[in-house]
């Protein structure tokens, strides 16, 4: 090996070493990720049974313009 190959595995291990560094101060802790996951959207029972909905329509247009040889794209735009 070459002293060139292992200068470059040193710097690109110093360097995944600092970003996991980083990445350890930055990240919140755990009462933090628990006050953010209380105040998703998706907390909210009214809120998630829209979206619950809404994927349910989804699906079921989806589904709909699979079973059929038409193209279901103009139909929306007329």
């Amino acid at each position: 090996m070459s002293s060139k190959w292992i200068i470059y595995t040193g710097l690109v291990a110093g360097a995944m070493g600092t970003a996991v560094g980083l990445w350890m101060v930055t990240a919140p802790g755990e009462n933090r990720r628990r006050e953010i996951l209380k105040n998703l959207p998706e907390s909210n029972p009214v809120r998630l049974q829209e979206t619950r909905r809404r994927n349910a329509l989804e699906l079921q247009v989806l589904k709909e313009a699979a079973e059929t040889n038409d193209n279901v794209a103009r139909r929306f735009g007329k």
